[in-house]
């Protein structure tokens, strides 16, 4: 794949590492967020800056977008100012926002219409994977089209997987978060059992982190629970937002899944308490002796 023009919708904290990856490889980039300021970083990296979704979209052969919520994803796409009125054919849209199997679906529906390609991506890997460059990526939609991206999405993904037609990169990454979510209180809860043994929080996870209940949250996120690091590498507020589709999906399904519902209920309560900001590692909190 040739080094197309690249847009990008949505710089938050994952997309900000992944547009400074495609500009380290020289990809020319026009990026749009809803705030110009906290853009400028990109900006001043080289990123090319445009007023709207639909003047990104005009300047690119390929658009990426990693919004908040479903209702985002439908923004951008659909408004007046949106990149399905501003493509060209030929094109090949790239959404990699946690979102709606249903809305991912319909996407590639009126983009076909169009004469153009989209490809449902949503990622895992949190921060840290986004400033690696490691992320897992999931893809959803026609075949020929994930393989015409795959280079693009080695830019910035380790992990890159085609999981069938288009949604199927979304289902997926339910399945992804439905992991997490139970995985999550095991972390908070192991922790917390630990320090009233009086061991070391450190030393338990030297142990455990490398055995059968390895985890990528583990790993990663409970060294920031033990140091009281709540910052966000992926907001409460839009884990909250996946685990709301996950169980919606599984309500049509007939699946009962009891410990999503579990974590939901917890995680609603943290952002009751006013952590939505805050990083998923804050659920420690939600234990009394923390």
């Amino acid at each position: 794949m040739r080094k197309e023009k690249i847009a990008f919708i949505g710089t938050g904290v994952m997309g900000s590492s992944i547009v400074k990856h495609l500009l380290n490889a020289d990809y020319e980039v026009t990026i749009f967020t809803r705030t110009k300021e906290k853009a400028e970083v990109l900006i001043g990296h080289g990123a090319k800056w445009a007023e709207t979704a639909g003047q990104a979209t005009a300047a690119a052969d390929v658009v990426l977008t990693m919004v908040g919520y479903p209702s985002d994803v439908e923004e951008v796409y659909y408004s007046a100012d949106g990149i399905l009125e501003n493509v060209r054919q030929g094109m090949i849209l790239i959404d990699m926002t946690t979102s709606s199997p249903a809305l991912a679906k319909r996407i590639a529906a009126d983009a076909e219409v169009k004469g153009v390609s989209s490809i449902d991506a949503p990622v895992s890997g949190g921060d840290v994977g986004a400033q690696n460059g490691t992320l897992s990526i999931m893809c959803g939609g026609d075949r020929v089209t994930f393989r015409e991206v795959h280079p693009l999405l080695q830019v910035f993904g380790k992990q890159i997987v085609y999981q069938g037609e288009a949604g199927a990169g979304q289902h997926t990454k339910m399945c992804n978060q439905i992991a997490i979510a139970t995985n999550m209180i095991g972390v908070c809860e192991a922790l917390v059992y630990g320090k009233e043994a009086g061991l070391d929080a450190e030393t338990v996870l030297q142990s455990i982190s490398s055995g059968a209940a390895g985890s990528w949250s583990l790993s990663n996120l409970a060294p920031r629970m033990i140091k009281g690091d709540f910052e966000p590498g992926f907001y409460v507020k839009h884990f909250l937002k996946d685990m709301n589709i996950a169980l919606a999906e599984a309500e049509q399904m007939s699946l009962h899944l009891p410990g999503l519902q579990l974590a939901r209920e917890m995680y609603n309560e943290l952002v009751a308490e006013g952590y939505g900001e805050k990083g998923t590692q804050v659920l420690y909190k939600q234990y009394n002796h923390v």
